[in-house]
């Protein structure tokens, strides 16, 4: 069990992030036996900050300031998805190597989601929108209202996709680096020398 910020038990803590470069969301989830609770929602918000650089700075800040908050022992991330638009890809790629690299930095296990097995894990719907997702989540762990920016609730359907897939005992279920040696050895050519 962590030592973490709440007095409730659990068996194990999941740190979901949906990175983003204007706003990027995180959701904690405890899992007790099968049962599984949010545990906590929330943003940070990277609109007030234009340069790139700064951008990233404040998200491994704040990725490691919830890590060492909530104590999670596994991190899930959505892997960013292949749009039109070069240079957003690659800066949503920054955000979310960040957040990676914070885990890794604290020894946490990761594991990445595409977004269209994140929507069908939570809906059945591997192209529901944000509200359908946002709607099914809230049904599912029972939280009041939605919240204002619903990249939030986008990183608890990470972490709660990463729940069920290690629940049911997916095959596929293995952290996709464990280590900085892992992450170095997979990838060897993005290293200069």
């Amino acid at each position: 069990m962590n030592d973490s910020v709440f007095d409730k038990e659990f068996d194990k803590i999941v740190l979901g992030f949906d990175p983003g470069t204007q706003i990027m969301g995180y959701g904690v989830i405890g899992i007790t036996g099968k049962n599984f609770e949010m545990i906590t929602l929330g943003i940070i918000n990277l609109k007030g900050l234009d340069n790139h650089a700064l951008k990233l700075s404040k998200i491994h800040e704040r990725s490691l300031s919830i890590i060492d908050m909530y104590k999670p022992d596994e991190v899930a991330l959505e892997e960013p998805f292949f749009g039109k638009n070069v240079q957003s890809m690659l800066k949503l790629g920054r955000a979310q190597g960040v957040a990676m690299a914070a885990a890794l930095h604290r020894g946490l296990p990761i594991f990445e989601y595409s977004p269209k097995k994140v929507k069908q894990s939570i809906t059945g719907n591997g192209n529901a929108s944000k509200e359908q997702v946002a709607g099914m989540l809230k049904s599912l762990l029972k939280f009041s209202e939605l919240p204002k920016y619903l990249d939030a609730t986008d990183a608890v359907a990470v972490a709660l996709c990463h729940c069920f897939k290690a629940a049911n005992g997916d095959k596929d279920f293995s952290p996709k680096y464990n280590d900085w040696n892992t992450f170095v050895k997979e990838n060897e050519s993005r290293i200069k020398k």
